[in-house]
């Protein structure tokens, strides 16, 4: 278990009403939050939330259309150059180089970050190591699996050690067991006091990381600790649900007044009650399945999960434009 970054931490990444318009569309509207150092930060959310923009702008990217904010102690507006000699960025897509081998992108690599020739090749060792490519060094980056080159783009992001680590859905598209594997480098860069702020839209994720902003329509709607969402913005009992035609079980069971609402999850459902105290909401679940015909359905109280408190926050916001809020300690 990862030990939490002190309150007392200085911060390297701060966010002032951060904001960016694409004409009418706004992308990103208005956020402000703050990453310490040697954190690991996530920003959750769906696919076009707002996370890849938010991400760019601090990288220097992209400027903003109002608000700002500071990134290794520059203005991401007026210093955006100072900021890309101080970061490792990862973007979404694979973006080395297919027709190079893995050696050949390090060293690719090690010439755009202008490495000291005499620390060139003690860099490019500790990436083939950290990255488990030694084996893989003269193959071609176009012949690697997904995990292998997500490995290889993370390596060429920390070639000139930076202190700041900014990935943008660095395991999206690869499966499970290369996705914990390339947690595990993280880990690693963590521990060694690398900041890495990382996006992501896998609740899974969520999990390894000190701290979470939520984003949802570029409106940052909950921001804190994994257990802290839990806590803060799961008042009410959830109640996981397993039987037979979950997709007809959970029409039934939202229509119940006990219940606030009802998610697929698994083969079977959660759902979420209209207060803390479960029983009479398990009762009448119970009592509801077993009119309609449901043979053998299971009904219990449960720990929440982040998948929960990220479904309650997204309805919540869409049914009250509820304004951001965090979680203080």
């Amino acid at each position: 278990m990862r030990a939490e970054p002190k309150s007392s931490a200085e911060t390297v990444v701060e966010v002032q009403n951060l904001a960016k318009h694409f004409g009418s569309f706004v992308a990103v509207a208005g956020i402000s939050f703050a990453v310490r150092r040697g954190e690991i930060f996530g920003f959750l959310g769906p696919n076009g939330a707002g996370k890849s923009t938010t991400i760019r702008m601090l990288c220097g990217l992209l400027a903003p259309t109002s608000g700002g904010g500071r990134v290794a102690g520059f203005d991401i507006v007026h210093e955006a150059e100072k900021i890309k000699t101080r970061i490792g960025y990862m973007s979404q897509k694979f973006s080395l180089y297919d027709e190079l081998t893995v050696e050949e992108n390090i060293d690719f690599y090690s010439g755009i970050y202008r490495l000291p020739r005499d620390r060139k090749a003690a860099r490019k060792d500790w990436v083939l190591k950290m990255a488990g490519l030694l084996e893989h060094r003269n193959a071609l980056a176009a012949d690697l699996s997904g995990g292998w080159k997500q490995r290889l783009a993370l390596g060429c992001a920390v070639l000139h050690e930076p202190s700041i680590l900014f990935l943008d859905e660095p395991t999206s598209g690869v499966d499970p067991n290369s996705r914990r594997q390339f947690w595990d480098l993280i880990y690693e860069l963590s521990g060694n006091g690398v900041t890495v702020f990382v996006t992501t839209h896998y609740m899974e994720e969520s999990e390894y990381c000190d701290r979470l902003g939520v984003i949802y329509r570029g409106e940052l709607i909950a921001l804190g600790t994994p257990r802290e969402l839990k806590t803060a913005h799961m008042q009410e009992a959830v109640l996981e649900i397993e039987c037979e035609r979950p997709n007809e079980a959970m029409e039934l069971v939202e229509r119940l007044p006990e219940i606030k609402e009802a998610a697929l999850f698994g083969r079977g459902l959660h759902a979420v009650a209209r207060g803390a105290d479960a029983p009479p909401a398990i009762q009448a679940v119970q009592s509801a399945l077993a009119g309609a015909g449901f043979r053998d359905a299971k009904v219990e109280s449960i720990v929440p999960t982040l998948e929960d408190v990220f479904v309650s926050l997204i309805e919540a916001r869409d049914r009250a434009g509820t304004p951001q809020t965090e979680v203080r300690r």
